[in-house]
């Protein structure tokens, strides 16, 4: 019910100085005061009385009540899911903040069980909701407007009719959720302990994978042979997580009569398993064009004869060791999404000014960047793990999307602003681009343009054919767990038959690279989420295509999609653009931008 949040990133983030100014850190006050703060006491306090009150108000008696009634019992759930929201994104970020504090760790986890043990009489009320007829309900909706306003929430729900469980099924499963998240904090504890040593010093993971964007090859070979060597001593424990978060996913599944491991999360998707599939294999079909034809550019570029996995991500040889500072990284994100509109820089203002942000890297800290929207009387939050590479400027433009996308959605409340994964990343990709076509304005020679455009095009490589490849070795990492246990040998046998097939004939892999998929937070925490990416990256694209074709009146219409939050189904969301994602020819559209890029790229090289 109260999803954490968690890093969103390939961390294959990017390297830098520590000179970059003030970093800003979170002031989470605006939640709370302190795991002490009496306002925490009483919202726990009031928690416990609302939840034992709503069961005993309402359970059994759902079908019976009128429109207003029904209204109430809907105002009254969104209220609990606020205070309850609001108790948990407080605990998450605290923890997220340092995940080797013990203390931390035992506040959240307790926080999680109280949560768990007030909530659990709860829910009876999605079971009976998806009892009640479509007529009634339908009457029920064309008697009152504001319960009609909830109406995708309802729709939702009862996505979720054929693959519901009897009301103590129910329960337990709600009750058995801590152990679970239990498996994840184990996860996050232990990659947050790994300690990696490089040229004789001590690094955390999000460091050492920060080597991999070197200008120096044998920093980047020593930072990769390192990573292959802790995460091999630490296989078995990364094996078990995810063979129990695969088993338990595989139970649940059975007993709801999903009929794949894919099927839950396009459920919460509120995507058809068609329309991702298209997706999927429009990428797979275009790796030959997309990143096979890119890395043996690159190659090229390198003088290599073939790549090794660490210069995936390597700077061009003419690259520069530029640092940027955070003043100029927030005035690079700043004046990009001015230039779109002012609204958008005027959104983001609070963010760097108000304490939103948590920039640094620091021991302990989670790797990666996500932004959590935490509770809509409040705002989102950002984290970054920020070290001054270029790219740590676009991973900056594309939280801080999230973050005004999460902010415009408020209005909606507390059960219709949240989107679901597939249009989450659709103002977080849309704000990379608006950077990146900024500074590509501004790009001085043919060089520098160069430069600007194959970061682009690696970042979407990143973000779509990565992505995609991930999914595959999901789908294939839950079909062999139904089979029986898998050893740290077959899961890494699995990683590997998707990585030679994505990355293409210019790349040879080293010896315990087979290991790396040991520290993709995605997997654990939220199965299958990787295609979000490739989905938001596609639909981005057509938008921006959009926007250049026709200019006039997009901001607006924007701005509309975005205040939508999750009230309204892809299709609809995307009709006022001419869009349609369920088209195949659709996501051709957002790839061919990419192929668009290499194209000018080979053109260079003539």
């Amino acid at each position: 019910m109260f999803q954490l949040p968690f890093p969103l990133r390939d961390a294959n983030a990017s390297s830098g100085g520590k000179d970059l100014g003030d970093l800003p850190e979170w002031d989470l006050t605006d939640l709370y005061a302190s795991p002490e703060a009496p306002e925490l006491e009483r919202d726990l306090a009031w928690l416990e009385g609302e939840c034992a009150a709503f069961a005993a108000d309402y359970e059994g008696k759902l079908a019976d009540l009128d429109a207003a009634g029904l209204l109430s019992c809907v105002q009254r759930n969104e209220k609990i899911n606020m205070v309850a929201g609001r108790v948990m994104s407080f605990a998450g970020l605290r923890y997220y903040q340092q995940t080797t504090d013990d203390a931390r760790a035992k506040f959240l986890s307790d926080c999680q069980e109280k949560i768990t043990n007030f909530t659990t009489p709860l829910v009876f009320f999605t079971l009976e909701l998806n009892r009640i007829e479509d007529s009634a309900l339908e009457a029920q909706f064309a008697a009152n407007t504001e319960l009609a306003r909830y109406k995708p929430v309802f729709d939702r729900i009862r996505a979720m009719k054929p693959h519901q469980l009897s009301d103590e099924m129910e329960k337990f499963l709600h009750d058995l959720g801590v152990v679970g998240d239990a498996w994840e904090r184990l996860f996050d504890e232990t990659m947050a302990g790994l300690s990696f040593t490089v040229d004789g010093e001590d690094y955390g993971i999000e460091g050492t994978l920060n080597f991999l964007t070197e200008q120096d090859r044998s920093k980047r070979e020593a930072a990769a042979r390192e990573l292959a060597r802790v995460f091999g001593e630490n296989i078995k424990i990364f094996a078990r997580v995810h063979n129990t978060q695969a088993k338990e996913k595989q139970v649940i599944d059975r007993w709801r009569k999903m009929p794949t491991a894919q099927t839950g999360r396009h459920l919460s998707n509120h995507v058809e398993p068609e329309v991702v599939e298209a997706l999927r294999d429009a990428v797979v079909a275009a790796y030959p064009r997309l990143s096979h034809r890119y890395y043996e550019l690159k190659r090229k570029w390198l003088g290599l004869e073939t790549m090794e996995v660490w210069d995936r991500n390597a700077p061009l040889p003419m690259e520069s060791e530029k640092v940027v500072g955070w003043e100029e990284a927030r005035k690079i994100v700043s004046d990009a999404y001015a230039g779109f509109d002012p609204e958008m820089a005027r959104l983001a203002e609070p963010f760097f000014t108000k304490g939103w942000i948590d920039a640094a890297v620091k021991p302990g800290k989670a790797p990666g960047a996500f932004a959590h929207p935490t509770v809509t009387d409040v705002h989102p939050y950002v984290m970054l793990n920020y070290l001054g590479k270029p790219r740590d400027v676009m991973t900056l433009a594309h939280e801080l999307g999230h973050g005004v996308h999460q902010v415009l959605a408020a209005d909606q409340g507390e059960m219709l602003s949240s989107t679901p994964l597939t249009l989450a990343e659709t103002a977080s990709v849309f704000g990379e681009m608006l950077t990146f076509r900024k500074l590509l304005e501004g790009a001085k020679t043919q060089q520098e343009r160069k430069i600007l455009l194959a970061g682009k095009v690696e970042d979407m490589i990143n973000t779509v054919v990565r992505q995609i490849a991930f999914y595959d070795f999901e789908c294939k990492l839950h079909a062999a767990r139904r089979e029986g246990e898998l050893t740290p040998d077959d899961i890494n046998a699995l990683w590997m038959s998707v990585q030679a097939e994505s990355l293409g004939p210019a790349f040879t892999f080293m010896e315990g690279y087979e290991t790396f998929w040991t520290y993709i937070p995605h997997f654990v925490h939220s199965p299958f989420y990787v295609y979000a990416y490739a989905f938001g990256d596609g639909l981005v694209n057509a938008l921006y295509a959009n926007y250049e074709e026709n200019p006039e009146g997009f901001q607006e219409k924007y701005f509309e999609m975005l205040r939508a939050g999750g009230s309204k189904h892809h299709k609809a969301l995307l009709a006022p653009f001419g869009l349609d994602a369920s088209d195949p020819a659709f996501w051709d559209k957002g790839l061919s931008m990419i192929e668009g890029f290499i194209d000018e790229l080979e053109a260079m090289e003539s």
